[in-house]
């Protein structure tokens, strides 16, 4: 697959496992809050949707390559040995 339809296929998964995640959550939300008389087992079956819309967004992370820890993060780039910049410079 080439890379612009690998990063496009990986933000539409990533959007819709986000939108099934936030459905999911809403729908369980408004279930406890309000009283809608719905059965019980769409309760359970979006609390599910919750960890498969997680799993469907990491996957569209893996597809469209942004899977990786990025090196702008502060902490990885001044703590971490194997992000940290190692500048040669003459003064401490």
């Amino acid at each position: 697959m080439k890379y612009k339809h690998a990063f496009a296929v990986g933000n539409l998964c990533m959007a819709m496992g986000m939108i099934v995640m936030l459905g999911s959550l809403g729908y369980t939300l408004l279930t406890h809050i309000f009283p809608l008389g719905l059965p019980e087992f769409l309760s359970d079956i979006s609390l599910m949707g919750i960890f498969i819309g997680a799993l469907v967004w990491l996957a569209g992370a893996r597809i469209g390559g942004r899977e990786t820890i990025a090196e702008r993060y502060w902490w990885l780039r001044n703590h971490d040995e194997r992000y940290r910049r190692h500048d040669n410079h003459r003064y401490p």
